[in-house]
């Protein structure tokens, strides 16, 4: 690294600069953060670095992409949660979308910290543990002419016995669920009765339907019913559907009459619950428009909106210089918002009784904490002039110490950890701080000696 530093920067350095640079030892920085899956709000410094200055301006780009990144789609996977529910099933699947196959790895992993469930990448699977879920392709579909090209094509029933030609049970179920939803037989595609033939003897306990290769009321669905309920028959039980074209709410309605009518004509009782996903370019204006018109999805694939983050591409997380050798120091602007908060720094969340944070609260490293119960203050960002008195129920230092003298010393929490403390942190909020839509805002304050410090280098400057 020193030796290609020589070749690129001017020829007039003195050589005992390089030779400088490579005594260079990262073990003097410590690092102080808020733990992995909190929520941060702006200004609050979340991560301090404190060290020799040449080694920790060398950190700021390599801090800054490992973070902002990762927080972005971190916090935009929590947005989709929020707006779908806990209850509903989440899958990343932007990976055919995401920024190269590093972004797509990142997207994965931090899809996964902020709600989602599992992901289709199945590398991020295998290397994070992330659950892995996908649906049959429309490729696979497509691939396919005619049911004598399904070899093989026997299947055993569940509970043991002769095998059974699937393709001829299929063929007979798909007459009677034709005569059920009035259609005719033949618009079925033949093809795509083939693939899903193929596709259930081969995963008999895990059969489910893409619907809408063809036509999803006149093909994709009697032919998905005709294999489920062939299926059926032998013992075993489909895992779902999936949709990824039109009005996917609506579609949904319309499917699920289906399935319960054939559940209750061919007395199957499971049927009429078989799972429903839908993916097709989701974005959080479809998520809300699931929920404002009603609709039977059970689990939405999202990718290109996810990974890419189009409401905000990109996070404005910034490294400024605070202290050095001990003097804080502060970067003046005329944009009040781009100026720097002074002095190495304690964060503490305050709150309520209720138990909800209220605010997050900046003081000097040296100040006494805040106590629970103890009337304070303050000064918050945006209206400094005056001051405000509040009195938290429970005060939460935010700041924990994750590497000093070369060695982490911090354990460090798994991926399912960290993804469950970012749930906690998100339920902890107010609904009014949570919502999507016209938030509460969240104040962020600074105590009366940070704010004074902050006035005497704003005057000296």
């Amino acid at each position: 690294d020193v030796a290609y530093l020589r070749s690129v920067l001017p020829s007039t350095i003195d050589d005992a600069f390089f030779d400088y640079l490579a005594t260079l030892d990262a073990s003097e920085v410590t690092v102080t953060a808020i733990p992995e899956g909190s929520v941060v709000f702006a200004r609050v410094p979340f991560l301090q670095v404190k060290g020799p200055l040449l080694v920790v301006q060398l950190l700021e780009t390599t801090l800054l992409c490992l973070i902002n990144y990762a927080s972005l789609v971190a916090t935009n996977a929590a947005r989709f949660r929020l707006l779908a529910g806990p209850d509903m099933k989440l899958i990343e699947m932007g990976l055919r979308r995401a920024q190269g196959p590093d972004g797509a790895l990142s997207a994965s992993k931090y899809s996964y910290i902020g709600g989602f469930d599992c992901t289709s990448n199945i590398l991020a699977g295998k290397l994070y543990g992330i659950p892995v879920r996908g649906t049959i392709a429309h490729s696979f579909i497509m691939s396919f002419r005619c049911l004598e090209e399904v070899q093989p094509r026997e299947l055993p029933p569940r509970a043991g016995g002769d095998p059974v030609d699937l393709a001829d049970l299929a063929v007979s179920w798909l007459q009677r669920v034709c005569d059920l939803l009035q259609t005719p037989p033949s618009k079925a595609n033949q093809g795509e009765l083939a693939a899903f033939v193929s596709y259930a003897v081969t995963f008999p306990c895990d059969f489910q339907g893409l619907l809408d290769t063809y036509c999803v009321r006149r093909s994709g669905l009697p032919n998905f019913c005709a294999v489920a309920l062939a299926l059926h028959q032998l013992g075993y039980q489909a895992i779902g559907v999936r949709l990824d074209s039109g009005d996917l709410a609506q579609q949904s309605k319309e499917i699920r009459r289906v399935f319960q009518a054939c559940g209750a004509h061919f007395q199957v009782p499971w049927f009429g619950t078989i799972p429903i996903a839908v993916s097709n370019d989701i974005s959080e204006q479809s998520l809300e428009q699931f929920r404002r018109e009603g609709s039977e999805i059970d689990m939405i694939g999202i990718g290109t909106n996810l990974v890419t983050c189009p409401l905000q591409p990109s996070l404005g997380c910034v490294y400024k210089l605070v202290e050095v050798n001990g003097s804080p120091c502060l970067k003046l602007t005329e944009d009040e918002e781009k100026m720097t908060i002074p002095g190495m720094k304690a964060i503490y969340r305050l709150y309520d009784a209720a138990g909800h944070p209220f605010m997050d609260l900046m003081a000097l490293e040296e100040e006494p904490s805040p106590s629970a119960g103890q009337e304070l203050g303050i000064r918050v960002l945006g209206r400094l002039e005056e001051t405000t008195k509040v009195i938290p129920t429970t005060v939460e230092p935010l700041h924990r110490t994750y590497f000093r003298d070369g060695q982490v010393c911090e354990p460090l929490p798994s991926l399912p950890e960290v993804r469950t403390h970012a749930q906690v942190s998100l339920n902890l909020l107010s609904p009014a701080h949570r919502r999507l839509h016209e938030p509460q805002p969240y104040p962020v304050a600074v105590t009366e000696r940070l704010h004074q410090l902050f006035l005497e280098l704003r005057q000296g400057s």
